[in-house]
């Protein structure tokens, strides 16, 4: 069917994505003006945009979360979702993009940004989705657009097909010639551009371009190859027909141009968009949603102050009524208490969804982020699994007040259920909450939320080292409590036996004792008092790789009780610990980091700097112009290795860490460390 023969099609939903500060946000805006959805353009910079509406976003200038859209053009219905561009801030992205039809990847021409771009594309690839590429800021285009095609391609695995051309008066682009269409236009700023007629050395321009890139459509299409080899003109229908197809199939990515900002090239993105993107039947069956029952994917999960919860989903297939009892592929069950969309701009109530709608789903208590939904009578299958990038960085929280921990508990599992990238861990050893993240922005503004939405104001501080500590000589020491204090006093006394084992033995405990010295039901108490002993050596840590043998030891039979041989084991391992040589013992990582190979000598240099012992490095697998390094590297050098690691890498470097072993520590830094935990340990 050609392009003017199309019947209409249901809701469609399309991802705006692309590298940190490329413009999504701005085309967002200029989307939502041209189609009437709102009366002008907002501003990033100004604070008045739609999407970037939190407070976090207003406060940083940058999208901190998803923003979701609804909008008509030409009598269909669209929904954008606006998804961060910042590395620290992707799970939202990569929880929605199965739920879309096509994506529109928005990038410039900077080869700095390529590797972020690479990472972008190579997501979409790996899922199947169709996409766009909108050239950006072309306004600003200090290059050809074909150089900046070269410089782009290296980060698709497919080929970027130009499909149009802009057109030059001087050094600035005036307008483009649309290949496809074979019209050209001129920009007119916050308006339509305007049809012109195409002349001269524009005219060659735009034959030789649309003969490029008719020869790539014809790469998958031999009718086309032999109209192109015997020179006859291919009907027009014909072209964009395959534009689509070979879209669809994943054979090209399609490259628009514009400027965001002065709203140019966007109504010839809507166009395409229209024309050429897929609809929810093919989505549904992309993600495997095929069963006769109604079906949704949440892929966000929002907690509103008044509002309650909810739950963001994409309807694959059936209908969804407000009051509808469903079922979550994890098991849990609900029942839908709001049927809420986002139309321009604005939240409005509707009593069902059909496949297409995007909505958002109300107090579902127990469905969480990356749960398939079901209105029928079983539990559906998972259609997507999202899970989070492991965490880089770390901070340990307390409520400023003490009153608000219960409170500070509560906030940080909504935060969790809204982010699910961000990690909560319960230290028992320093009984801090650590709170793990992203990135520096990540955890910044989770402490924000959780001041501005929850009401809890939090202290922070760097999250503790495991430091241990061992031993390396043996001795043998007695440990005696004697205490009278009128009726039954306390005593117990006991002999120990304390020697070193391998590194990573962990304790153990046995007893020799002969002859009743010690009565039986006593061992156990000794055995205790010998674990609190070990909770905080000569050095202040924990104490390891040791044995400890009761040899001997005598009792009263009426002053004897469990807790005066405990209190006998305690000293008597306090005592004998100085004695044993006691060392220092740090934990060692295995990291593995992947960065662009430019930035490899950098990394090499920023591991060294980190008491860093470099493995290994090589090309990443399957990653033209990737590196991976793999080192060894102390605990506590890691804290803060992502902020170095992301600076050096134009935001685009990550790394994955695994616990290796514990090492000893000597010398002065050995001195140091345990000068500077001292007083958290006294």
């Amino acid at each position: 069917m050609g392009q003017t023969m199309r019947s209409p099609r249901g809701p469609r939903c399309i991802a705006l994505v692309g590298p940190f500060q490329s413009g999504k946000t701005t085309l967002l805006e200029a989307i939502l003006a041209r189609t009437g959805a709102i009366a002008r353009a907002g501003s990033v910079d100004a604070g008045t945009s739609f999407g970037d509406s939190s407070p976090e976003a207003r406060q940083h200038k940058m999208g901190v979360a998803l923003t979701a859209a609804t909008t008509t053009f030409m009598g269909e219905s669209y929904t954008f979702i606006d998804c961060p561009g910042s590395i620290e801030f992707a799970h939202d992205m990569h929880a929605a993009l199965p739920a879309v039809d096509a994506a529109v990847v928005v990038c410039e021409a900077d080869e700095r940004k390529l590797p972020q771009l690479q990472i972008i594309l190579r997501e979409l690839e790996d899922l199947g989705i169709p996409r766009f590429l909108f050239l950006n800021k072309i306004d600003k285009a200090d290059s050809r657009v074909t150089e900046a095609l070269n410089t782009l391609q290296p980060a698709s695995r497919i080929p970027l097909v130009l499909r149009q051309i802009p057109i030059w008066n001087g050094d600035l682009i005036a307008g483009y010639v649309d290949l496809a269409l074979e019209r050209a236009f001129v920009y007119r700023e916050h308006m339509a551009s305007e049809v012109v007629d195409l002349g001269g050395g524009d005219l060659d321009r735009e034959k030789e371009a649309r003969f490029s890139m008719l020869e790539r459509l014809a790469d998958h299409d031999d009718s086309l190859m032999e109209q192109l080899l015997e020179d006859v003109a291919p009907p027009r229908d014909a072209v964009f027909d395959d534009l689509s197809r070979e879209l669809r199939e994943g054979l090209i990515c399609p490259v628009l141009l514009g400027s965001a900002l002065r709203e140019n090239g966007v109504s010839r993105l809507l166009k395409a968009l229209r024309h050429e993107a897929p609809d929810v039947a093919e989505t549904a069956s992309r993600l495997g949603a095929t069963g006769s029952d109604a079906s949704a994917y949440v892929f966000k999960t929002s907690h509103l102050q008044h509002g309650g919860k909810l739950s963001l989903a994409r309807v694959l297939n059936g209908q969804f009524r407000d009051g509808d009892a469903v079922h979550a592929s994890s098991g849990e069950a609900g029942k839908i208490s709001g049927i809420h969309a986002l139309i321009s701009g604005s939240d409005t109530k509707r009593q069902q969804a059909g496949p297409g709608d995007l909505v958002a789903f109300g107090k579902l208590d127990a469905v969480k982020t990356g749960d398939t939904l079901s209105n029928g009578k079983t539990v559906p299958a998972q259609l997507v699994e999202v899970l989070p990038a492991p965490p880089v960085l770390a901070m340990a929280l307390s409520a400023a007040d003490r009153k608000d921990d219960v409170k500070l508990g509560q906030a940080l599992l909504r935060l969790n259920e809204e982010d699910p990238s961000l990690t909560i861990i319960h230290n028992a050893q320093t009984h801090d909450i650590v709170l793990w993240g992203q990135g520096e922005m990540h955890l910044r503004v989770a402490q924000e939320r959780l001041q501005e939405r929850y009401g809890v104001a939090v202290k922070s501080h760097q999250p503790s080292i495991g430091y241990q500590e061992t031993i390396r000589k043996s001795v043998t020491q007695r440990g005696r409590h004697k205490k009278q204090s009128g009726g039954h006093g306390q005593f117990g006394d006991v002999v120990l036996e304390i020697a070193p084992m391998p590194r990573g033995s962990g304790f153990t405990f046995g007893e020799r004792v002969v002859g009743g010295a010690v009565p039986r039901n006593y061992i156990p108490a000794v055995e205790e008092g010998v674990k609190d002993g070990l909770a905080k050596g000569p050095l202040g840590f924990p104490v390891v790789d040791l044995s400890v043998t009761l040899v001997d030891g005598s009792f009263h039979t009426v002053d004897s009780s469990d807790m005066a041989f405990r209190t006998a084991g305690r000293i008597g391992i306090s005592e004998a610990l100085p004695q044993c040589q006691p060392v220092l013992l740090e934990p060692i990582h295995t990291v593995e980091i992947v960065c662009p190979t430019e930035a490899t000598a950098k990394v090499n240099a920023i591991l060294s700097g980190r008491r860093g012992q470099i493995l290994s490095f090589d090309t990443r697998d399957g990653w033209p112009g990737w590196d991976t390094v793999r080192a060894m590297m102390p605990e506590a050098e890691i804290g803060d290795l992502i902020v170095e690691l992301r600076s050096a890498t134009a935001g685009a470097g990550s790394f994955t860490r695994t616990f290796d072993r514990m090492a000893e520590v000597t010398g002065r830094l050995a001195d140091q460390i345990v000068a500077a935990n001292r007083p958290a340990a006294a």
